[in-house]
């Protein structure tokens, strides 16, 4: 998915570098470089938010960043050999850079402060807020006057300058907390030349050291994109991507096992499911559908599937595999009833993946 989706901006990349060779009109309205007032703290809590956000997670943190953890460089990550020519062509500067793991260890000293600025972008997913959390307490541990800038509503808010200052009281108003509140988020991408050149601007204006974008396989594309930007324009800032997305299609074993997000949710639907499958054996007279999330991928139908047994679970892929048609979908759902009707079980619950049409 990642590949495909740049290979679809490379002619984009091609042209704005092309315009920035070129000229191009001045900007309508230039960016904002100063810090907005923050206004969108939450106005109450439940018992259940307030008892998480009272909860120390610190032991869940690994034992490799308790101590800062020291950098150590790897081989650099190689593409599969029929993609390798493609991105090296699209992205030159920042393809094929080491890799870097962190072992147990002292952090070097001293530690400069760092600023580093944080996006949600695209849907919402579980654990959002804590990836800010965890991101804001690690550069407080490397150096307690570090920063943290919050772009406001999606990517929209990196180009336009829409950012506040991340607080102690900000942060911990949101910790354990679902939702993607603290900071919105938002489908726009960073496409044009103006945005690229106003992204960039805003990043230097504020001193950012990285940026760390928190969204799925649409908006790490971007995020690449952006990267390969800042290092051909000598741009000190780091573009970070942070793989969230609920549909499990974004991961890069072992490096990348899964994404956040994905487990909660399937565990979210696994217990509506069960609820259904209850309601269905109650009442015994129902068959009901259940259309789960996902995009074009069955990783949550088949977890849940997996999680709850229901009495048929579609998969876009093995229907794509098989070139089976709806008549023959049907006609499988159809035989499934039937004998099941013969053993007097005139009820049950079929799982389909909200990708199954594509």
């Amino acid at each position: 998915h990642i590949l495909a989706s740049a290979l679809q901006v490379d002619s984009t990349f091609e042209k704005f570098k092309a315009r920035n060779r070129t000229g191009r009109l001045a900007r309508v309205m230039a960016p904002s470089t100063s810090p907005t007032h923050y206004n969108r703290a939450r106005k109450a809590h439940s018992f259940m938010e307030k008892e998480r956000m009272k909860a120390d997670c610190k032991e869940y943190l690994p034992d490799v960043l308790l101590s800062g953890g020291k950098a150590v460089r790897q081989e650099a990550v190689a593409a599969s050999p029929k993609d390798a020519e493609a991105i090296k062509r699209l992205f030159p500067n920042t393809s094929g850079i080491p890799l870097v793991e962190l072992e147990a260890g002292d952090a070097p000293s001293p530690k400069d402060p760092l600023k580093v600025g944080v996006v949600l972008s695209g849907g919402q997913a579980p654990g959002g807020h804590n990836v800010i959390a965890g991101i804001y307490d690690g550069i407080k541990a490397w150096n307690k006057d570090s920063s943290m800038y919050g772009f406001l509503d999606g990517p929209h808010g990196v180009f336009s300058g829409n950012f506040v200052v991340i607080t102690d009281a900000i942060m911990d108003g949101f910790r354990n907390t679902g939702g993607f509140d603290m900071l919105g988020s938002g489908r726009h991408k960073i496409e044009t030349q103006e945005q690229f050149e106003d992204s960039m601007l805003v990043c230097n204006a504020i001193g950012l050291d990285g940026l760390v974008i928190i969204g799925g396989d649409d908006s790490n594309t971007n995020g690449a994109v952006l990267a390969e930007y800042f290092k051909e324009n000598d741009c000190k800032t780091k573009v970070i991507g942070t793989p969230k997305t609920i549909d499990g299609d974004l991961k890069c074993p072992p490096h990348v096992p899964v994404s956040f997000g994905f487990d909660t949710a399937c565990k979210t639907f696994a217990t509506l499911v069960g609820n259904v499958a209850v309601d269905a054996l109650s009442a015994q007279k129902y068959y009901h559908l259940v259309r789960l999330m996902g995009r074009s991928a069955s990783h949550i139908a088949l977890e849940v599937a997996l999680l709850t047994h229901p009495n048929a679970c579609l998969f876009g892929e093995e229907v794509a595999e098989g070139r089976q048609s709806l008549k023959d979908i049907t006609m499988e759902l159809a035989d499934m009833i039937e004998a099941r009707s013969k053993d007097g079980k005139d009820y049950g619950v079929i799982l389909i993946p909200e990708g199954l049409i594509e």
